[in-house]
């Protein structure tokens, strides 16, 4: 499983309609992607600042989300976001949620 990490500046005073567009416009636009397995949000209001985390089958397919709905996502966030997300890729090693265990070696 590979994860996307976004961290995002948010505009003042704008937490509540970043959560709106997530809920309304971004999961369903990811829930239409080859590979998509799970995304959650975090917004920490008090210094402006918002993750996201979307988990995907493969590393292939969170690369081509990366090149055709990531545009899309920026759009739609861009009244509520300073400047440019910062994204990290990261194959996922343990997940509770997603009981996924470290592979340990011999």
């Amino acid at each position: 499983m590979f994860n996307r990490h976004v961290t995002l500046q948010l505009k003042a005073n704008s937490a509540v309609e970043f959560t709106r567009i997530i809920e309304k416009e971004i999961i369903p636009l990811l829930r239409k992607q080859k590979g998509f397995r799970d995304e959650y949000t975090a917004v920490a209001t008090e210094r402006s600042e918002a993750v996201g985390n979307s988990f995907w089958d493969t590393k292939e397919d969170a690369e081509a989300y990366n090149r055709t709905g990531y545009p899309e996502v920026l759009k739609a966030l861009s009244n509520v976001v300073n400047g440019t997300p910062r994204v990290e890729t990261f194959e996922v090693s343990n997940s509770t949620f997603h009981k996924i265990a470290a592979v340990q070696a011999a």
